[in-house]
This record gives C-alpha cells, structure tokens and sequence, in this order.
C-alpha cells in the first residue's frame, strides 16, 4: 500500500500577467536604431510604399536571381534531378 498522498493545490509554472491590448491603429514606424545612418535618412522614403519607388528587381523565380543569391549546389539542377521532382519520385526505380 501506498501512504497516503496529500492534495495540495496545482500552481502552473507559467503565470500570465494579463490580457494584451493591441493599439487600435498602428502609429508611426521609425527606424531601427541598430540601422545604419544613410539608412536611418531615408527610412521615411522606403517605409511609406506609396512614396517608394522600387529600385530593386523582383524575381518571380529562383532562376531568374543573380548568382549571388542562391548556394553553389543548388544553382544548377540535372535533368535526373528534374525528372525525380516533376514525378513525385517515381522515376527513381
């Protein structure tokens, strides 16, 4: 038999301090004060979109980025390795 075990009251670990509240409307946005100051200047520009222009091409594909973006192993893919994909595996056996 085992002694008899007392009850005592559970107390969570995480205790919660209470209900968040969300701003209405969101204020402002500044700069990050880690940025770098040329950066800082023109936060203004570049955080409103209707403001900005898009200075930087948009690549809908990963073939289409510059070289710099994508690791040397993956930048070049073997028909074998396009068949398997497009199978779903299955060209593997």
């Amino acid at each position: 038999m085992h002694p008899s075990v007392r009850v005592l009251a559970h107390k969570p670990l995480i205790s919660f301090v209470g209900k968040r509240v969300w701003p209405a409307t969101a204020g402002p946005s500044h700069p990050h004060p880690a940025a770098p100051p040329e950066w800082q200047k023109s936060f203004s520009e570049k955080a409103d979109p209707s403001q900005a222009t898009q200075d930087h091409p948009v690549f809908l594909e990963f073939w289409e980025a510059p070289a710099r973006f994508s690791k040397p192993y993956s930048r070049y893919l073997e028909q074998a390795e396009i068949d398997a994909i497009l199978s779903g595996g299955a060209s593997l056996r």
